[in-house]
């Protein structure tokens, strides 16, 4: 059996007064992506600067590419490649000369740095900005290059702690694709987000975390059956019928139908899918009530975090900044 990119085992970590960690087990297979999620403050944070080696366990114990990260930590930083939640470049140096200089830190001789610099800019679609200073590179742009500095000395394990925050839809959707990228060269990959989408397109398997324990974990699919059956929504053109209309889709449903009169839209949940569907339309269709849409959904990973957390996935409230720097 190969060795895991990830394996932790009862993870412990008190700030003061403060359990920031309660006892975290975590597995990710090479060439998977682990998503974690939770709410600020639930500890995501803080088990990604312990498996990067910023933060000292209190109790349990972690493994990263095989390399303990109590006993080796200097190991376990040759074998990562870590992007935080801001894009740690130098605007003052171009793309290229940023990623020559990781390469040089790593200790790459001259032409080697020069070489892995020029294939990733090229991997990232960064070439025709390469000589530009990274100050003038957009939002997205920035996030490419920081993910190529993450990737310069081939590691084993990359760790993404939120790594399209503050991007604007495309600049997300360009991160997207280069992240799908790392998992054809074999590298487990901890992705930290609190973009639920995102977990649910790149994620092979997700941990839930909050209050600094795993209450769920399983594959996106796997996760969202246990939230329960589909969600039926009406929205029609009369909100004069609002009433009739729930009272349909009650006697079809299996749930309290949930109403929402500005937008003339009401929703219940189903356990019998498309003939659910198929019988409330026929019931009003009696009642000659004009439906403008319908639609049937299956239940979020939103809904799953809201159910599990019992808040909504975003908080204003991050944790507490980090004490201590490192590199890369």
């Amino acid at each position: 059996m190969s060795t895991p990119a990830v394996e932790a085992e009862g993870l412990v970590k008190t700030f003061r007064s403060t359990r920031a960690l309660a006892g975290i087990d975590l597995q990710i297979p090479k060439g998977a992506v682990l998503g974690l999620l939770g709410p600020n403050g639930a500890g995501k944070t803080t088990t990604v600067r312990i498996l990067a080696t910023l933060l000292k366990p209190d109790a349990g114990r972690a493994r990263v590419a095989g390399v303990d990260v109590r006993t080796d930590p200097h190991g376990v930083r040759r074998r990562i490649g870590l992007s935080g939640q801001y894009a740690a470049v130098d605007e003052n140096l171009s793309g290229f000369e940023n990623l020559y200089m990781v390469a040089r830190l790593y200790g790459m001789r001259r032409r080697e740095a020069r070489d892995r610099a020029r294939g990733l800019l090229t991997r990232f679609g960064l070439d025709d900005a390469a000589e530009r200073p990274a100050k003038t590179y957009s939002g997205g742009m920035r996030r490419r290059l920081d993910l190529a500095g993450a990737l310069v000395a081939r590691p084993e394990v990359v760790i993404l702690d939120e790594p399209t925050t503050g991007l604007d839809p495309r600049g997300r959707m360009e991160t997207w694709e280069v992240i799908g990228e790392l998992i054809t060269d074999g590298a487990g990959v901890l992705l930290t987000t609190q973009y639920l989408e995102e977990a649910d397109r790149l994620a092979d398997a997700i941990a839930v975390i909050d209050r600094g324990r795993v209450i769920a974990r399983g594959t996106p699919d796997a996760l969202k059956d246990q939230v329960g059956a589909e969600r039926l929504e009406m929205v029609i053109d009369d909100a004069a019928y609002l009433s009739e209309v729930a009272r349909a889709l009650a006697e079809v449903g299996a749930g309290e139908p949930v109403v929402d009169a500005a937008a003339c839209r009401v929703g219940v949940v189903v356990d019998e899918g498309a003939k659910s569907l198929i019988e409330a339309l026929r019931r009003l269709d009696l009642q000659n009530i004009a439906v403008q849409d319908v639609g049937l959904h299956r239940p979020t990973l939103d809904d799953v975090f809201l159910a599990l957390t019992g808040r909504a996935a975003e908080n204003p409230h991050r944790e507490p900044a980090p004490t201590t720097g490192a590199g890369r």
